[in-house]
């Protein structure tokens, strides 16, 4: 976690690490939920019987996956100091490369791409985003977040 920064001094983390977030264990509970809120019922996400011959166990939804990124996120940050508001701008890039089976724990890791100074005390920011799952050597996905920082 590197934290606040003058705001002129962002671009000078292009490329850096920006560290890992704690594991967050995946369980079934919120799968569920998940699943309610969305309406996606998919058997691989909420029927053990039927999602265990393909995957083992019931699998998270890719968008839950994605979803938990303020979450973890919010623990390796990089801001500018004399912050009034961040907010979701939308994402670049979303490849889901492995399922997060349930029980399994998650953390993110990141690493800022860009900054574009969009004035007005405006900072478009783009971070990668890795989800790992313990213990496995493929992440869950690699995603391009980005970010409007407002100073």
């Amino acid at each position: 976690m590197i934290g606040l920064v003058p705001a002129e001094t962002l671009v000078d983390y292009i490329g850096q690490d920006l560290g890992s977030s704690d594991w967050f264990k995946v369980n079934q509970e919120r799968i569920n939920q998940f699943a309610d809120a969305t309406l996606d019922h998919q058997f691989i996400h909420v029927d053990s019987e039927k999602a265990t011959p393909l995957f083992g166990s019931t699998i998270a939804h890719g968008f839950l996956s994605l979803s938990l990124i303020p979450h973890l996120t919010a623990q390796a940050v990089l801001a500018p100091e004399n912050l009034k508001h961040v907010f979701n701008y939308g994402l670049d890039k979303v490849r889901f490369i492995n399922p997060v089976n349930v029980g399994s724990k998650v953390r993110t890791h990141s690493k800022l791409l860009s900054v574009d100074d969009k004035g007005d005390g405006r900072y478009l920011t783009k971070t990668e985003v890795i989800m790992e799952i313990e213990g496995v050597d493929k992440p869950a996905y690699v995603a391009e977040t980005l970010s409007m920082f407002i100073t």
